[in-house]
């Protein structure tokens, strides 16, 4: 159950992942800009699996209570997801903005 939220995140990370691949066609095709461009996904990937591992590591399932043993289990999926998520966009943001920086058009 560890890598479910993983496994649930990885086709939309995925589609995100191609979309920053091809985007913008604009920008110049070199040899460093494709090894920035790997550089940056790698490090989303790995971003991406130690937040997602951090946040299953951190949420908290309820005791038996009110509402029963299963109450609030959601928890460990869903902030993994969250939290995946977020470091995704933390290392592709900045990637983006720096990539459209250093190959942008030159006028």
């Amino acid at each position: 159950m560890r890598y479910l939220s993983i496994l649930l995140l990885a086709p939309w990370l995925l589609v995100l992942c191609w979309i920053y691949w091809i985007w913008p066609r604009s920008l110049p095709r070199t040899t460093g800009r494709r090894l920035f461009d790997v550089l940056a996904l790698v490090l989303a990937g790995i971003a991406t699996t130690l937040a997602a591992l951090a946040g299953f590591d951190s949420a908290v399932v309820p005791e038996l209570g009110e509402f029963g043993p299963v109450s609030g289990s959601i928890w460990q999926q869903v902030l993994p997801a969250l939290w995946g998520y977020g470091a995704f966009a933390a290392v592709i943001v900045p990637a983006v903005l720096l990539r459209q920086w250093l190959w942008g058009r030159r006028r």
